[in-house]
């Protein structure tokens, strides 16, 4: 029998608004370029393009993990107000194929830090009997 946690691919969508990561009420990242990324089994994760994230916070520490979709990972660790938080963050710095949207980006693991999501902007509805505007 086929697992499907393994053969399911991740959804990928652009977040659609505004996102922030936040430690201990301290911004690391703010972006209105997020990626919003489900992964099988409902696990989500916000990726921030590299330029919108703190990272005078954070350092590359020797964990490392890999995903059958996007590759190897490399893991970071925070340090903020003398408080130090291995494992805070990851990215993927040469992304497999299904990965390739990732190169340059930074997601953090929820645990650690609060992810804000604004939501995007209502779009109007228009009804098929209405007239076009101009």
């Amino acid at each position: 029998m086929v697992n499907d946690v393994q053969t399911t691919r991740p959804d990928l969508i652009a977040a659609g608004g505004r996102a922030r990561a936040l430690f201990e009420g301290h911004e690391l990242a703010d972006s209105a370029r997020a990626l919003l990324v489900t992964e099988p089994g409902g696990v989500r994760a916000v990726y921030f393009p590299a330029e919108d994230v703190q990272t005078a916070f954070l350092r590359r520490n020797d964990h490392a993990t890999a995903s059958p979709w996007f590759g190897a990972a490399t893991w970071y660790t925070v340090s903020r107000d003398a408080k130090i938080i291995e494992n805070v963050a990851w990215s993927y710095d040469q992304p497999l194929d299904d990965g390739a949207a990732f190169a340059g980006y930074i997601a953090f693991a929820p645990e650690h830090v609060e992810i804000q999501l604004d939501e995007p902007a209502p779009v109007p509805r228009v009804d098929a009997h209405d007239p076009p505007y101009v």
